[in-house]
C-alpha cells in the first residue's frame, strides 16, 4: 500500500472512532476502530463533522475526507528537475517528484508550504517549556533518539536540556537534545551523562567508563575509557 494511502486509513478509522466516542458510543477504542472500519466499507457519511480551528481560523473536515499530514522537504534542485527525488519525514526515506506531485494533486488535500527552517537559528526563550519552533528544529536537525545506538524517531521523544535549566541551560535547540522516555530517565536517573560536542554532535559516558559519540553519521565506540566521577559532565 502507497505510503499515504496507508497513513489516510488509519487516520480515517482513527478519527472516526474518536467521534463514534464523542457521539456516546463507551466501547473501547480498539472496538470503536472495529466499528469504524466498517462504517469505512459502507461509505457511511453520518458522522460528517466541520469544526473551525480557533488559533488557526482553518476549517477542518473531521470526517469523511482526508486528514493526513506528510512533510515531505523538497530542495531548489528538485523543483526544477534536476534532482528527481524528495525525502518524506514520515517514512524516512526519499520518494520520486512524480509521487509528490501526485499527492499534491489529490483531490481535497490541504498543501502548507513552510520557509525554509535553519537549523543553526539559536534564539533562546527565557522559559521552561519548549516551544514547537524549537520542538521543530531540533527534530528535523536530529531524527532520532541521541542516545547510543537508540533509533526511536524525534517525534516520539522527549526534549532533554543538555545543560539541566535550573543550572542556567537555555531553552533553545543548542542546548535541547531528543532523547526517548527510556533513555531520558536512564540520564536523569543513572549514571549515564552526556555532553553537547556541538549541535548534533554528543558524547555520551556509560557508568563503566565509555565513551560513545553519537553524531549524523551514527554511533561510535571510542577507544579512550575511565572511570566514572558522578560528578562529571
Amino acid at each position: 500500500m502507497d505510503a499515504a494511502d496507508g497513513h489516510d486509513l488509519d487516520e480515517a478509522v482513527t478519527r472516526r472512532a474518536i467521534l463514534l466516542g464523542k457521539c456516546g458510543d463507551d466501547s473501547s477504542m480498539d472496538v470503536r476502530r472495529s466499528k469504524a472500519a466498517a462504517e469505512l466499507a459502507r461509505q457511511d457519511l453520518s458522522l460528517d463533522l466541520l469544526f473551525a480551528d480557533s488559533e488557526t481560523g482553518e476549517v477542518i473536515a473531521t470526517a469523511p475526507g482526508r486528514k493526513v499530514t506528510l512533510n515531505v522537504h523538497v530542495t531548489d534542485a528538485t523543483l526544477t528537475g534536476d534532482n528527481p527525488v524528495a525525502r518524506c519525514e514520515e517514512t524516512g526515506g526519499p520518494v520520486l517528484a512524480s509521487q509528490v506531485k501526485e499527492w499534491l494533486q489529490a483531490p481535497r488535500t490541504t498543501v502548507i508550504v513552510r520557509p525554509v527552517i535553519d537549523l543553526a537559528d539559536c534564539v533562546p526563550v527565557d522559559s521552561y517549556e519548549i516551544p514547537d519552533r524549537h520542538r521543530a528544529r531540533v527534530q528535523l536537525r536530529d531524527h532520532t533518539c541521541r542516545f547510543p545506538g537508540c533509533t526511536v524517531k524525534a517525534t516520539r521523544c522527549d526534549l532533554d536540556h543538555s545543560v539541566e535549566h535550573a543550572r542556567g541551560g537555555p531553552t533553545c535547540p543548542c542546548n535541547l537534545v531528543p532523547l526517548c522516555r527510556r533513555h531520558h530517565r536512564a540520564k536523569t536517573f543513572s549514571l549515564w551523562r552526556y555532553v553537547t560536542v556541538q549541535p548534533g554532535h554528543y558524547l555520551w559516558l556509560s557508568p563503566n567508563g565509555r565513551h560513545f559519540l553519537v553524531s549524523p553519521k551514527g554511533t561510535k565506540v571510542l577507544a579512550t575509557s575511565r572511570r566514572l566521577d558522578p560528578d562529571d559532565y
